[in-house]
């Protein structure tokens, strides 16, 4: 058998600490630009982008995510697409994160209120002119701290991804702990290292809320 040290475990979870950074960040990055197209179909003049925005958010925000990673790796592999696992855990993320994202942001949108937009028309401002100006502006303030709340979800939903074989720090320590036979050692290290990844974060989240209700009611 072999046998592990402390800092074995410890150098092996870091890595894959660093691959769940790492996919959390491509997830989120790409789903936010995902999110900002939907955004816009999402609250267009037109019905058809609307209604296609709509169906989209609902299936990903109405099916587990554990299901919509099996439907990728399994799935298309069933087609005859061979999907390595990284990158169905990948694309997987990037479109929950993506169907989230546009009805956090959609929200914000459309909670400033309609004198903002009277008052953009009353200056003759066109539509998009309106959105880039007046409206965009107020609501990415009011996105920002519901955004980096959700990044701390989108850091959690990584370790879903160790159903199918992606070596982020749930899978990573799962191996460990099969391997050394110290489950609450490495466990309770697995532990550790997502309240890491997630509490600055968290705290983050909550200092900016308290700093925008601050500069709302001066």
């Amino acid at each position: 058998m072999m046998t592990f040290t402390l800092w074995d475990i410890v150098r092996n979870l870091l890595l894959g600490g660093a691959l769940t950074l790492l996919l959390s960040m491509v997830a989120f990055v790409l789903g936010g630009l995902a999110a900002l197209a939907l955004l816009f179909a999402r609250i267009a003049k037109h019905r058809p982008p609307r209604g296609l925005a709509q169906i989209y958010i609902e299936i990903f925000q109405g099916t587990p995510l554990l299901l919509q990673l099996f439907t990728l790796f399994f799935g298309l592999s069933l087609l005859g697409l061979d999907v390595p696992a990284w990158l169905a855990a990948g694309v997987g993320l990037m479109l929950f994160s993506s169907a989230y994202l546009a009805e956090i942001w959609r929200g914000c949108v459309e909670s400033v209120p309609r004198g903002q937009w009277e008052a953009g028309a009353s200056l003759a401002l066109t539509y998009r002119e309106q959105m880039r100006h007046v409206i965009l502006p107020q609501a990415m303030r009011m996105a920002i701290a519901p955004t980096v709340g959700f990044a701390v979800q989108v850091v959690k939903g990584t370790a879903v991804t160790s159903i199918i074989g992606f070596a982020e720090l749930t899978k990573t320590g799962s191996m460990i702990a099969n391997a050394t036979y110290q489950p609450f050692l490495v466990y309770g290290l697995v532990a550790i290292g997502y309240f890491l990844l997630c509490y600055p974060l968290s705290w983050y989240a909550q200092r900016l809320e308290r700093r925008l209700y601050a500069t709302r009611t001066n």
